[in-house]
């Protein structure tokens, strides 16, 4: 027996030890950490035995309820900042509303850098995920950002990128569960071909 062999056996074994039906549920409890999302965790399933479909359908639902809490809150936090900005706003005399790029409104802090970027005063600057996030977006509009996006940073955090952003958070939702089952299927279909050649 090769040595990748002998580590799925002894995965499996170890996985045994956990009852048949709560093994679907560690899967998708997997899916919802980021970084691990629904491709880690459908790898996960189907090494550790699991059936390549109950694997792949437990890793996008925990993936999916993950960034549906993401959107849902990020939403509602978006709604409050927004209010509270509008609120300032309309109490100034002679105030100018807050100039929009693309149908999407430019929170009052932020002001343009000598390179174009967007940059909230006082803010860290962002994260290299983020800016190709937000390039990624620019380029290719929601689908293509969300699609591509697990190639940059977790569906998590892209979702909230884009919720923050003022995309309408159907949209992301919908176009979020699409990069899941297509990156989730991509992984269990990737390692069950693998382990089918490797540990057979």
């Amino acid at each position: 027996m090769n040595p990748v062999a002998e580590l799925v056996t002894s995965f499996q074994e170890l996985v045994a030890q956990v009852p048949e039906i709560v093994r679907p549920f560690v899967v998708m409890l997997a899916g919802v950490i980021p970084f691990v999302e629904g491709e880690g965790a459908a790898i996960i399933g189907v090494v550790g035995g699991l059936s390549p479909v109950v694997a792949a359908v437990a890793a996008a639902a925990g993936n999916f309820l993950s960034v549906l809490l993401v959107v849902l809150g990020g939403s509602r936090a978006r709604s409050a900042a927004v209010s509270r900005r509008e609120a300032r706003v309309g109490a100034r005399a002679g105030a100018v509303p807050a100039p929009s790029v693309g149908g999407l409104q430019v929170p009052e802090t932020e002001r343009t850098m000598s390179d174009g970027e967007p940059h909230a005063m006082g803010a860290r600057p962002e994260s290299k995920g983020r800016r190709r996030l937000r390039s990624l977006l620019v380029r290719f509009g929601v689908p293509g950002a969300s699609l591509l996006g697990p190639l940059v940073i977790p569906t998590q955090f892209t979702a909230a990128v884009l919720v923050a952003s003022g995309v309408p958070r159907r949209w992301v939702l919908l176009w979020q569960a699409a990069a899941i089952v297509v990156w989730t299927t991509v992984a269990t279909v990737s390692v069950w071909l693998a382990l089918q050649v490797v540990a057979g």
